[in-house]
């Protein structure tokens, strides 16, 4: 991906079939839908890919085990067949995972267990291992560092992992071979309308401070818990409720599981779900729902948050964690949707819904990345209905996503031995991969301010410096970009 080019092909008066709003799961998977059934498409990103809730997930592909309880078949049968979907077409990001359930009752054993097999009923197939009861030893060789005293063994099932914002960037890709022009850093400041109706956007290149008229009937909002800013541009109300959740991630060193296989507990004292996660080397712990009044770029989480999941987690693990072996705070809001504003946030499901104005802005908030195709096509289906496009049906389900990293070289010399973060990655990230900013490397191409803030502040000068020699930038640019990250590594302070 070549941001300037990109650029260039805006400057063509040429009317789109789809301008897209927000490069995050939703936005991109939109835009992968209609480009690939061949839609001329451009998606526009305020700031870059992903930067907001769809690179601070809890990393999982999964059905959601604990909407079965709320009798919620429909979500978790739709997720678990999207599931085996995105590890067959995205194989180098979504693996199988193991959790260990832990019990400390013979009856929630068995309650547990009784509830996974109807999980895997629902699967359906063979693409992850079956769930299993297993003995006290059997717990302990899989999660050695679990609690034990008055351990009763555990259930073990499986679910996928991935690398949220990398699938972000490898869609992006996939995007482009199939003719979207995709923009980063990149703001939708008005809508263009004739008669009452859509007929365009007006964006602000945030980069050169250029303005374009963009022009396309079909405009899709997935900016998620910041699309109501692009309703109120529409002048509508607002049918539903957005209800944004924060969810709290602790990252911690590898060995407070000892082992490949996560911790889950369905149900805490609060009904909240509680993990321990391996993940690129490094564990997650959490995590917290709680509603938020106003959305924010760089959520914060509260002292009472990281104590909750710190408190909580002792319960489960023999060698417990404390805020000095923290070594990174990461916060998502969830784009929750809620009949009303009395609604829990836990009580709320991550199903989304599809809003069409009488403009002809198509709105979709909700949803997660495990269901991001599905949505996608759906988004793009209901769209097409309004439209005098020819109608090509969606195609995803069998489309292999790119591997952008497949070209790079491991062995080369790192510039941290905590991650893999090399001189020739930065510089591919730079040319290939429209990073932009120093945010862009360390947070979302790689993932290292996500692993180890500290680490992360020790090696910003030197990939700073590599940037600015590829992207032609001066001392005081660098500066900039290093007191800007500083800034951004002091929001969550442990």
């Amino acid at each position: 991906m070549n941001r300037s080019s990109n650029i260039k092909l805006l400057n063509y008066n040429k009317k789109y079939d789809f301008i897209i709003i927000g490069g995050g799961a939703s936005g991109l998977g939109c835009a992968l839908d209609a480009s690939s059934r061949g839609y001329s498409v451009v998606l526009l990103e305020k700031f870059d890919f992903c930067k907001g809730t769809s690179s601070r997930s809890t990393k999982l592909i999964h059905g959601g085990v604990r909407y079965l309880e709320k009798g919620q078949i429909g979500l978790v049968y739709e997720a678990l067949k999207e599931r085996d979907i995105l590890k067959k077409n995205a194989s180098h990001l979504v693996k199988q995972i193991g959790f260990l359930i832990p019990v400390y009752n013979y009856f929630i054993k068995f309650y547990y267990y009784l509830g996974l097999k109807v999980y895997d009923f629902i699967s359906g197939n063979l693409s992850f291992k079956k769930s299993k009861i297993v003995n006290r030893n059997s717990a302990i060789e899989l999660v050695p560092n679990v609690a034990k005293e008055k351990l009763k063994g555990g259930v073990v099932y499986f679910d996928g992992q991935f690398d949220d914002s990398r699938l972000g960037i490898d869609i992006a890709l996939t995007c482009e071979s199939h003719n979207a022009i995709l923009l980063n850093y990149m703001s939708v400041e008005s809508l263009i309308k004739k008669n009452g109706k859509i007929k365009g956007v007006v964006a602000n290149d945030s980069v050169n401070n250029n303005t374009f008229s963009v022009l396309g009937e079909n405009v899709i909002n997935a900016t998620g818990v910041f699309s109501k800013s692009i309703m109120n541009m529409d002048s509508i109300k607002l049918e539903s409720v957005i209800r944004p959740s924060q969810g709290v991630h602790l990252v911690i060193d590898k060995s407070f599981l000892k082992g490949s296989f996560g911790i889950l507990v369905p149900k805490t004292s609060d009904g909240r779900v509680l993990f321990a996660i391996p993940w690129l080397d490094h564990v997650i712990i959490g995590t917290t729902d709680s509603i938020v009044d106003k959305p924010s770029f760089n959520p914060l989480a509260t002292q009472n948050e990281i104590n909750f999941i710190l408190e909580n987690i002792k319960n489960y693990l023999e060698v417990y964690p404390n805020k000095n072996d923290i070594k990174s705070v990461f916060v998502g809001l969830r784009p929750l949707v809620a009949s009303n504003s009395n609604s829990k946030s836990k009580d709320l499901s991550r199903k989304h819904k599809i809003l069409v104005s009488d403009s002809g802005l198509v709105s979709v908030i909700g949803g997660k990345w495990t269901t991001y195709r599905k949505m996608a096509e759906k988004v793009i289906d209901l769209t097409l209905k309004n439209t005098d496009l020819p109608f090509v049906k969606c195609n995803t389900s069998n489309l292999k996503i790119k591997n952008g990293l497949i070209n790079i070289d491991f062995s080369k010399e790192s510039l941290s031995d905590d991650f893999f973060l090399s001189k020739e990655l930065i510089i591919h990230y730079v040319e290939n991969e429209m990073a932009l900013n120093l945010d862009d490397i360390m947070s979302r191409r790689s993932r290292c301010l996500f692993l180890n803030i500290k680490e992360s502040i020790r090696i910003a000068p030197k990939v700073v410096q590599i940037m600015s020699k590829e992207l032609f930038k001066d001392e005081v640019w660098v500066k900039d970009q290093l007191q800007s990250f500083y800034n951004l590594t002091n929001i969550n302070k442990i």
